[in-house]
This record gives C-alpha cells, structure tokens and sequence, in this order.
C-alpha cells in the first residue's frame, strides 16, 4: 500500500461551520458514522461504523505508517476526526506530514475549492451527488424533536433505511470523485515543498493559539450592558421601536429634516457635516450600535478547544489567484486596528467587568472594546509573543520586478517611501512630520491605491475625498504617480503583452524573471521561488473599449464560478502579492521551530520562551530567499504580552 485515499461522515452537535473542526470533535457526542477508503486506487469500500462494522485493522495501522500517503478532499477535517477516533488526546493530533489534500491540489490548479465544483469544471463522469447536503442534514447534525419524529433530536439509520444506504452511496461517490480528480491532474504534480509549506500551515493550525476567555466573557457582557444602554438612550431620543431598523431611522431622519439614501459608515459622515446637533448626536449613537465588535468576541467564544486555544483559523492555499491563506473562524486577517495609548489599562478594567469605570474614561464603549479585540489573543503561562512583519512588502516586491531604481535606493537607505514617492511625484523634499509633510499622506495614498493600474476610482475607493483631497486633484495625482514611476508602469503592459502573446501563439514567453506558458488548456505564470500561479481555459476576448482583453475561468466577484476579465496590471498584482507570500512562507520555515501560532498577511506571530531574542527573530525573517537576489527585505517587530498593533 502507497496510497490510501479517505472519505468520512461524522455527526456532531457542535455546529462545524461556526466552531471548526477542531472544536467539533471536542463534543461528547461526535462520532464517525461512515469510513469511505480506496487503497492505491482499487475498489471503494464504506464501512458502516453506526451498524457494527469495523475497520480493517491494515487500515487503521495505515492512519499511523509514515510511508503511507494519505489523501482526502480537504483533508484537514479527516485528519482531525480520525485523531480523535483513534484516541488521541484534546490538543494532540495525527502528524500531518504524511497526508495530502486534494482540495489544495485543486486550488494549486486555479480550480474550486468545492469537491462538487470541482468536478464541474473538470467534467468528471462520476461526480459529487447533489443530494448530499440533505442527507448530511439529516445523519450528521440535530434535529428538531417533533411529533411526527416522535420527540427525537437526532435521526439515525433506523429512522429511514433508505436514506441511510444512499448516504452510504453518497460517501462511496466522494471518493470515486476525489481519485478521478487526482487523475485528471496527474500532469501537474503539486511540488513537494508546496506539500511541505501545506504540512507546516497544518502543525501552526494543530498547534492554535491561547485565547484569554475570562477578558473574552467579560468583553461580551460588557458590549450587552453597552448595546442596552445606546438603544434606550435611542429610544427615548426618537421614540422609534427599532432604531437599528434603517427604514426606520431614514423615515425619521426624513421627518425632522433630513433626506439620505443610505446610512452606510461613508454616507452617515457625509451627514454629520452639516446635521443640527441633536440629530447628530442620535447619528453617533447609532454608529456606536451599529459596531459589531462582539461578533469576532463570540467567534472566538464558539472556536475554542478544552484547552482555551483556538484552531484552525487559517485556510491553506484558500485564495488560489495568489496562493495566499484566507482566515477562517475569527478571521484574524481583517481585525480591526488599535490606536489607544492606554491599551493595557483599557483591557484591565475590561477584564475586571467595572463597567462604570469604563463608561467613565470612554466615551465610545463598542470602538474600545473593538480596538481590544487583538487583545484577546494571549501566549501560554511563561511566554511572552514576538510579532515580526516586513515593512512594505509589496512596493518591494513591484520595485524589485520593475527595476525602479529610485524607489530600491529608498528601500537601501531606510527611507520612508511615503515620503520619498511624493517628493518624487511633486519635486519637493517631504519628511514626516517635517517640511512639506502634508504631502506624505498624498504620497501614502498613491502607492496603495496606484500600483496596479489604478486610477481616480482607485484613489476614491481607498478614502481619498475622506482624508481631505479634492476630486479635482485626483486625476493629477494619478498622472504624477505614473511618470514617477515609468518602469512600473512598462512592466504592466510588458506583462500585458506577453500574456496575450502567450495564449495566441500558445508558445512561452518571459519577461523580468517571470516566465508564462500555455498549455493543456491552461495558463502558468512561472514565479522566481519556481511557483506556478495557474488560469483555467485562457482566451483572447474583447473589453468594453474595444480592445483586446484577456480572459479565464475562476471564482468572481459573484462567489460564483464564471468568465473573468484581466489585463496587465491585474496579473501584475496576483504576481506581486504571490511573490510577497512565497517571502512569508520562505520566512516562516526559516522560523518553523520556534511556535508560530498565527500569521497575517505579512507578519507572523510566535509563541516564544522569555529568553528568545527579537533581533535574532527579525534577522531571520528579513533574509532574502536564494531565488529573489536583489530585492530588499526588512523586518521589524516588538515583544508584547498580548496581541496588538505596536
């Protein structure tokens, strides 16, 4: 045996959308009720673990036998369940690094990260059956206790036989699927030190991260107090039922004078401008209503393992443009940032429950507990955490790519290049916080906004009017971002070309270190780390200028499976931002012995004995892969006791 290939259905009363895996198998409950295998590719058997049968004790030693790969189709989750199946303790699970995913390898191809979706698009013969979810409602999560059900809250075998052996087909059916996937992309192995990368994300998810419940507990009864507290205050100002209802506000607002469309956070401080003071201030309160702080609070509430950590909150490969991770769970991608100068003391009385002291010092309690939310995250007794980033890693990377020679000798002296790029682009010294200083803001905004092809929409979307710039200086920013940065600019429409010289002659092409091939239907851009970024069913088609554009098949902004438009700049951007994460992982298995519980886009967090160095820990992460000779890393960080924002 070399392979051993795995489907389960499980049931759970915890709810494995809201909690994860890792916590779903902590339930009293949990059991696997169907274990569906095929060995090296032969013959797929369902042992029915609910009716008695067992599984052959040669499979079983298979789940524990280095030497043997295990696959399955998102196979963290059969990872997880079989640990606790075989007896593993809470917090102890089977060693990653001889199992493999066919999801990641889907996700490798640029294809779904859905087994159905997956073999959709691949048109596989025998595909995943529709029924599914109906059945996996009905065998694998509580049901309500009715009287036609008789008062039950769980359906078993017994209750409907013929259900049941169509669940048993239904898990057969995934398996066949999961081996005709693999078969179908037999000709793009995916390489082994993406497997490796794979298994080491696995050991960081395995391992989770400290959550502190009590200051999580306090934080939640606190936002109760808080929300009671602004919605009387509401009531009694507008005598509305439901002043979170917008119709409801709009038609008040309408009634005493003032007319909106909308009351989106952009719109709501439009108003505040010019609104009389007494609606104002029933517009700030409802803002304040209007924070949903406690949602990450209580995920973490629903996320967490008997040990007080939370696992599981990162997706491998979960965007399959670039390759970067997507968070799951509490989502620590997207948490919002802290600015207050008295951090600790605000999580203090947070923790302590004084509620009056907090409204006290606070005026806004839904932004504070918002800010404190990092906070939650804690390192185990005696530890302390070291959180490392690299400083703007992505106009590194689009300099580096580009041959913009100015902007590396910024990056080599240890300049600002907030500062530098508006000098640049209005032939003025600037320094922050010193002569001509107003225009870094300007220069800031720019580089986030115009690196990849952006223009005035661009600079629009990312607050420009909101920080103070006039619509009629956008366009001119635009312009002066562009011949400031000329080689940038070429290396979007080199790409441009290239890639549609690609997909025409269906010959390779290169350009500035990145190479691009078509084949089997496919378009690979060929990174420097030698990562291929892969583009379903390429073509040539027409924009809405009239020009050539090209196009490829992915997952849009509809979340659903369709035709996507690109150009030069937009596959400059996937480049960019997949050479910025191999850099993250090249770093993190530099560091992969010394507890990485967390990663953000381009910082990780670890979990590190007192007596570990910062220094040692920055000068680490800021060495430059092999593959990347030339570009210019720096990474900074700062030792702390709780997690933040320094």
């Amino acid at each position: 045996m070399k392979n051993l290939e795995i489907d389960i259905e499980t049931y759970s009363s915890v709810n494995l959308q809201k909690s994860g895996v890792y916590r779903y198998v902590e339930a009293d409950d949990f059991e696997i009720l169907l274990f569906g295998y095929s060995v090296d590719g032969g013959e797929v058997m369902v042992v029915d673990l609910v009716s008695g049968e067992k599984i052959p004790k040669k499979i079983l030693d298979a789940l524990t036998d280095e030497n043997i790969t295990k696959w399955a189709f998102n196979a963290q989750f059969e990872r997880v369940c079989l640990s606790r199946y075989l007896g593993y303790p809470f917090g102890y699970y089977l060693n990653p690094s001889s199992w493999k995913c066919s999801m990641v390898w889907s996700a490798y191809m640029g294809l779904p990260l859905s087994l159905e979706g997956v073999g959709a698009v691949l048109g596989l013969e025998k595909q995943k059956l529709t029924e599914g979810k109906d059945l996996i409602r009905y065998f694998c999560v509580p049901c309500a206790p009715t009287k036609s059900n008789g008062g039950r809250t769980r359906n078993m075998p017994s209750d409907d036989e013929e259900k049941w052996q169509r669940f048993k087909a239904y898990n057969k059916r995934d398996v066949e699927t999961e081996i005709q996937i693999q078969q179908r992309l037999i000709k793009f192995p995916v390489p082994e030190d993406i497997w490796d990368e794979y298994h080491l994300d696995q050991e960081i998810n395995d391992c989770g991260i400290k959550v502190d419940m009590e200051f999580v507990k306090q934080a939640i009864a606190v936002d109760e107090v808080s929300h009671q507290k602004l919605m009387s205050a509401i009531q009694q100002m507008t005598e509305l039922d439901n002043p979170n209802s917008v119709q409801q506000m709009k038609g008040w607002l309408s009634e005493n004078g003032l007319e909106t469309e909308t009351l989106g956070k952009k719109a709501v401080a439009e108003l505040l401008k010019d609104a009389p003071e007494h609606l104002a201030e029933v517009l700030k309160l409802r803002q304040q209503l209007a924070k949903s702080s406690v949602k990450k609070y209580t995920a973490m509430e629903n996320a967490i393992c008997a040990d007080s950590r939370a696992r599981g909150m990162f997706q491998f490969y979960g965007a399959n443009r670039t390759g970067r991770f997507a968070g799951r769970l509490v989502q620590l991608q997207n948490l919002p940032q802290n600015h207050m100068p008295d951090l600790k003391e605000a999580r203090g009385i947070v923790k302590s429950g004084d509620y009056e002291t907090l409204e006290m010092l606070y005026d806004d309690i839904p932004d504070t507990l918002s800010q404190l939310i990092r906070t939650a995250f804690v390192p185990k007794d005696g530890n302390k955490f070291i959180v490392a980033d690299f400083s703007a890693i992505e106009a590194r990377v689009l300099s580096w790519l580009a041959g913009e020679e100015w902007r590396t000798e910024v990056f080599t002296s240890g300049g600002d290049i907030y500062c530098a790029s508006a000098s640049q682009m209005f032939k003025v010294p600037v320094e922050k916080h010193g002569v001509n200083g107003h225009l870094r803001q300007k220069g800031k905004i720019a580089e986030l906004a115009l690196g990849y092809g952006g223009s005035v929409g661009a600079l629009k979307a990312m607050g420009a009017l909101e920080m103070g710039l006039a619509e009629e200086e956008l366009k001119p920013l635009v312009n002066a971002w562009r011949t400031s940065n000329p080689n940038i600019v070429k290396f979007w429409w080199d790409v441009d070309s290239v890639v549609k010289k690609c997909i025409k002659e269906n010959k390779s092409q290169k350009t500035d270190n990145i190479e691009f091939h078509c084949m089997s239907g496919m378009l690979f851009i060929v990174l420097p780390s030698g990562r291929q970024l892969a583009y379903v069913k390429p073509r040539i088609g027409e924009n809405i200028f009239g020009g050539e554009s090209v196009t490829y098949e992915g997952v849009g902004g509809t979340k659903k499976w369709e035709r996507i438009e690109s150009y030069g700049p937009k596959f400059v951007e996937n480049i960019v931002q997949a050479i910025s994460r191999d850099i993250l992982m090249y770093a993190m298995k530099t560091l992969r012995t010394c507890s990485i519980v967390a990663h953000v886009h381009d910082e990780v967090i670890i979990e590190a004995d007192p007596r570990m160095s910062l220094d040692a820990v920055c000068e680490q992460m800021g060495r430059v892969p092999p593959w990347a000779k030339g570009l210019l890393l720096n990474a900074d960080g700062y030792e702390c006791d709780f997690y933040k924002k320094d």
